[in-house]
């Protein structure tokens, strides 16, 4: 099968560099997988679970946020926070969950409410996602 280039970048560290078959990337208007040869594109990232597929295996990894662009030289990731799925504190999910539900009480209507409403609602999606059996 033919690869391609991939680099997940945190603000922490490089996260993943490699040659890797096929990506699948939680992005802003749904989840899309990547393969060598992919038409160019940009897109925001919303909190989920990026799949990385590779000839050794299978790798998941915890993305809340970022960007994406799909190029000639491969996919980049820049991700606010990425972790493996075993590396990942679901204490820190919970504590931001609880920060986002305190901030959201305290809103007046509006369209900042509205995305910081969508925000919590991805978060707990990933939640659920990391308490059910299908990630395990």
């Amino acid at each position: 099968m033919a690869t391609l280039h991939f680099e997940l970048v945190s603000p922490e560290k490089l996260v993943f560099s490699g040659e890797v078959e096929q990506v699948d990337v939680p992005g802003a208007e749904g989840d899309f997988g990547v393969l060598a040869g992919h038409a160019p594109m940009v897109t925001t990232l919303r909190p989920g679970v990026l799949t990385v597929k590779a000839a050794g295996g299978e790798q998941k990894i915890v993305v809340l946020g970022g960007f994406a662009e799909v190029s000639a030289k491969g996919l980049t990731v820049l991700a606010d926070t990425a972790n493996s799925l075993a590396d990942f504190d679901r204490a820190v999910l919970a504590a931001q969950i609880g920060e986002m539900e305190q901030r959201v009480a305290k809103m007046e209507p509006g369209n900042e409410l509205d995305k910081l409403i969508t925000r919590l609602d991805h978060y707990k999606n990933v939640d659920r996602h990391l308490s059910g059996t299908a990630m395990h």
